[in-house]
């Protein structure tokens, strides 16, 4: 898949379609982070929450990794002098070699959606392996509730939005696969969940190890 063809529209693409939604589900649970030191974001994208991680975080040394170069551009662009503050690494998580240090935090916004089965497994294994024993995971996506109205009407929405990203960006995800199992696996254990949009957008905070 290959971002960086949408990047110089994304932007205005969010906001067209989905307003302030996304945004406040990025932040829902931002204040979950708060102490942590060492943050990894895995597909920043256009920079939005990166950009509210260092206003709620000043301290905290946040690395951003992304596989599109257009899209760390953009992100760039949105911070401003804020970005020199940041550790940007353009690379594809897939075949992500983590450094030495151990992220006490991780945050994946409306990223671990991109990816089917198989490859999600690989990837969250991946981001684990970076994390410290006692990491939190702040994870930000899109959901299908259960049931009723708001379960037909997330998967509606699904298909179209599946449908466009794989045309635009050659997307190999056809379908959300949901990544609690495989945290669990890791030792994650889900602490915070807000729902937003009736079930559409979801903000978890997981924690792994010593509590909070």
């Amino acid at each position: 898949m290959n971002f960086d063809r949408l990047a110089p529209h994304y932007g205005w693409l969010e906001a067209v379609t989905a307003g302030a939604r996304l945004e406040r589900a990025r932040t829902a649970l931002l204040d979950g982070l708060d102490g942590r030191q060492a943050i990894l974001s895995a597909g920043e994208g256009h920079g939005r929450f990166a950009a509210a991680c260092t206003r709620r975080f000043p301290r905290a040394q946040l690395t951003c990794i992304d596989s599109s170069a257009a899209m760390l551009a953009q992100a760039r662009r949105h911070l401003g002098p804020a970005a020199r503050r940041i550790h940007w690494h353009h690379t594809d998580v897939r075949t992500w070699t983590p450094g030495r240090q151990a992220y006490d935090a991780l945050a994946t916004c409306f990223f671990l959606d991109c990816f089917p089965p198989g490859q999600l497994a690989a990837v969250i294994d991946r981001l684990q392996g970076a994390a410290a024993a006692d990491a939190a995971w702040l994870v930000v996506d899109f959901a299908v509730p259960a049931a009723g109205l708001a379960h037909w009407r997330a998967r509606a929405l699904h298909r179209i939005m599946y449908a466009f990203f794989r045309r635009a960006t050659r997307l190999e995800a056809r379908a959300l696969t949901p990544p609690d199992a495989l945290l669990a696996g890791h030792g994650f254990r889900l602490e915070q969940r807000r729902e937003l949009e009736w079930g559409l957008l979801r903000a978890d905070l997981w924690v792994r190890g010593a509590q909070a």
